[in-house]
């Protein structure tokens, strides 16, 4: 796995996992639970390390946790900490909100019709791999 810049990329980290982790747990290395806390905290460090690295480059002193692992309380906990470090707020999204990322789109959708930009529903498209930060932000003055 690697991050770069505010990019992640877990591939090979879920194969190298099932590569060792039958042989580790069979000589009693390790138990099912610790490799699974190892493999939440050191995918959440990479989550965090890159949200802090946001903010940095924003300006930005808030947080705002969505999408299902948004639930997670330990990520929760982790962002909570590096937003305390920084002087920074977090707020999580209530689990209800946390299916999916459909709370973000929706209030990207409403800042965007709220300042006078729309598009015509023939216009419209979707991109299952579309990245958030090549969204147009028209919304915003600074």
């Amino acid at each position: 796995y690697s991050v770069k810049g505010m990019d992640v990329a877990f591939s090979g980290i879920l194969s190298h996992v099932e590569t060792i982790a039958k042989q580790k747990m069979k000589s009693g290395e390790i138990t099912p639970e610790d490799l699974c806390f190892s493999l939440q905290e050191t995918l959440f460090a990479m989550l965090v390390e890159i949200t802090e690295r946001a903010m940095a480059h924003c300006g930005s002193k808030e947080v705002l946790i969505v999408g299902g692992v948004g639930c997670n309380e330990r990520l929760q906990e982790m962002m909570r900490q590096m937003a305390d470090e920084r002087g920074a707020s977090v707020c999580a999204m209530d689990e209800r909100y946390c299916i999916d990322n459909g709370a973000m789109i929706a209030q990207a959708g409403w800042e965007m019709f709220r300042t006078g930009q729309t598009t015509k529903l023939e216009d419209t498209w979707c991109t299952q791999r579309y990245r958030t930060d090549e969204v147009e932000v028209t919304w915003r003055e600074d």
